[in-house]
């Protein structure tokens, strides 16, 4: 299935009481790739400012159709799915919103083709809903699974979700990954070794293994960045800290010049006046 058959939904929101939902609505809509809004007898609609909240949308703002009646805005439509959290005494076809998207997008992409009206997402106002009436034009009703304690969603969230499960059906689970930024070969056992032996240099040289053993310690550290699994590019990196351990010691003259053989602690920094054997006061 292809992204095209998002073409042919249509989100239909009932009775809205608030245009921040409205934006809200929209917003889902762009991030999952729908382009069709009907508004039926919305409380509040100000194009201006939905679009001030929902940052470029305006092909969707400017596109949204707005109805009288509810009848109207769904007449030319094949397949209606009411969206509902509440229980209901009647027997409905209900269905989760994840086992309904492969469903409704063979039935928008006949639509998309222009084989058969659009399918409608059916939205009720914030406070109660939809009405029996409304689900009565329905053909399906689709309840996200929530905490039983809380299970009413905010209508954008609601929006969110049913068009989330729609584009992972229609694309999302091909969309590749993101590349890194900057890419490298995998990291060689060369450039692991510097990465141990500087690391070593200056687990000494902060007096680490002073209570610790230090094989056993370098082990664990080597098994940690094994895990890992670092490239070439984050080996240099993880050399690159030690490394300048080392040389801040040496700039502060806590760090000895002579080379300090690696399993064995640097020979200590020269003693400081107030640290020498004598006293001023001798």
């Amino acid at each position: 299935m292809s992204r095209e058959a998002l073409n042919g939904i249509a989100v239909v929101l009932w009775q809205t009481q608030d245009y921040v939902n409205i934006a809200g609505t929209i917003r889902a809509m762009k991030n999952f790739g729908l382009r069709s809004l009907r508004l039926v007898s919305p409380e509040a609609w100000d194009p201006w400012r939905i679009e001030g909240i929902a940052h470029d949308t305006h092909e969707i703002v400017e596109a949204t159709r707005l109805f009288d009646s509810l009848q109207d805005a769904v007449a030319d439509c094949s397949f209606v799915v009411g969206m509902t959290a509440r229980e209901r005494r009647a027997k409905r076809a209900v269905a989760r919103p994840r086992d309904l998207a492969p469903d409704l997008l063979d039935r928008a992409a006949a639509a998309a083709r222009g084989e058969s009206g659009p399918v409608a997402l059916l939205y009720g106002r914030e406070d109660h809903g939809l009405s029996n009436e409304a689900l009565d034009l329905c053909h399906r009703t689709a309840t996200i699974p929530t905490n039983p304690g809380h299970s009413s969603l905010n209508l954008a969230q609601a929006v969110l979700v049913m068009a989330y499960e729609l584009w992972m059906e229609a694309e999302g689970e091909r969309q590749e990954f993101r590349p890194p930024r900057l890419a490298a070969p995998p990291a060689t056992v060369q450039q692991l070794e510097e990465v141990f032996a500087d690391s070593e240099r200056a687990l000494w040289a902060i007096d680490f293994f002073k209570s610790r053993n230090s094989e056993q310690v370098m082990r664990t550290l080597r098994e940690l960045v094994r895990r890992a699994d670092p490239d070439g590019r984050e080996a240099g990196f993880l050399r690159a800290m030690p490394i300048e351990v080392v040389k801040f010691l040496k700039r502060k003259g806590l760090y000895g010049e002579q080379d300090v053989p690696f399993g064995a602690p640097p020979a200590p920094p020269p003693a400081r006046a107030d640290e020498s054997d004598e006293s001023d006061e001798g």
